[in-house]
């Protein structure tokens, strides 16, 4: 049996400001690549924002390109190619799925952060448990 079909969804309740949104499924998907460091795709086609974090821009009036890059390529190293295991938890106003990844127990964004990639993102903050002060 191939393993995915083995793979249980988890659902998470999600409660933010003391009221319930959803329910995060918690299953897995392999990443195709990262376009910067806080997007990245799947190789079924979909758009994960990852949650609870800001990296720096590629793009635009707030480039910031060797931050970007880096963080960019740090993701890239830690995920692309690789099956993770993916919490989502909603939608953004972009139609991409914002959730938190996780590789061999580690959670993706915790560890952007920890290097000095990435900072949390205190509006969202409330998302992630490992983010909140």
């Amino acid at each position: 049996m191939h393993r995915h079909a083995l793979t249980a969804a988890l659902l998470i309740p999600v409660v933010i400001d003391g009221a319930f949104i959803a329910e995060a499924a918690q299953t897995t998907v392999t990443i195709r690549s990262c376009y910067d460091g806080d997007t990245c795709t799947s190789t079924a086609g979909e758009k994960i924002r990852l949650a609870c974090i800001d990296t720096p821009e590629l793009e635009g009036i707030n480039a910031d390109l060797l931050p970007a890059t880096a963080a960019r390529d740090f993701l890239n190293d830690q995920v692309a190619g690789k099956e993770v295991v993916i919490r989502r938890i909603t939608k953004d106003r972009y139609g991409r799925t914002v959730a938190e990844l996780s590789k061999d127990d580690i959670n993706i964004q915790q560890l952007l952060v920890t290097k000095g990639f990435a900072q949390i993102y205190e509006k969202y903050a409330v998302q992630c448990s490992w983010s909140k002060r």
